[in-house]
């Protein structure tokens, strides 16, 4: 797994961590099952501070994406593309896509051109080329 840090972005470095695990399991680069550098070496490899892998990680734990395992490490968890009731509690998705769309909205982006890049998105998912949904 490669992640690239922006340190100039306005999103934290830790969040940056995160959503890039989530993009490559989305991406399938990431498979489920997967392991996961550990914190401490992820720190290195990034030079950042082992706190803020930490807390990467630990939001991916706490959103049923990864397992951490103090013998095994961490890894994606094998069953992170099945729909369940119990992965889905904790995820706050509609509340920040709610702030993503009236961001675009704001800018001025028509529901339109929204759509298309949903879709568009999607469809380059592997697995999802119908741009169907996973349940």
């Amino acid at each position: 797994m490669r992640v690239l840090l922006d340190l100039d972005a306005e999103v934290p470095i830790y969040q940056q961590i995160r959503d890039q695990v989530v993009e490559a399991i989305a991406a399938g680069t990431l498979a489920p099952g997967a392991g996961l550098p550990s914190t401490r070496q992820l720190a290195v490899d990034l030079a950042v501070n082992f706190h803020t892998v930490n807390k990467a990680y630990d939001l991916l734990r706490r959103e049923g994406i990864i397992r951490v395992n103090r013998k095994s490490g961490a890894a994606v968890r094998p069953d992170v593309k099945q729909s369940s009731d119990e992965l889905r509690v904790g995820v706050d998705w509609e509340a920040r896509m709610h702030t993503l769309l009236a961001e675009l909205d704001v800018r001025g982006i028509s529901k339109e051109e929204v759509m298309a890049y949903v879709e568009a998105t999607l469809d380059g998912f592997p697995g999802r080329g119908d741009g169907g949904s996973h349940r």
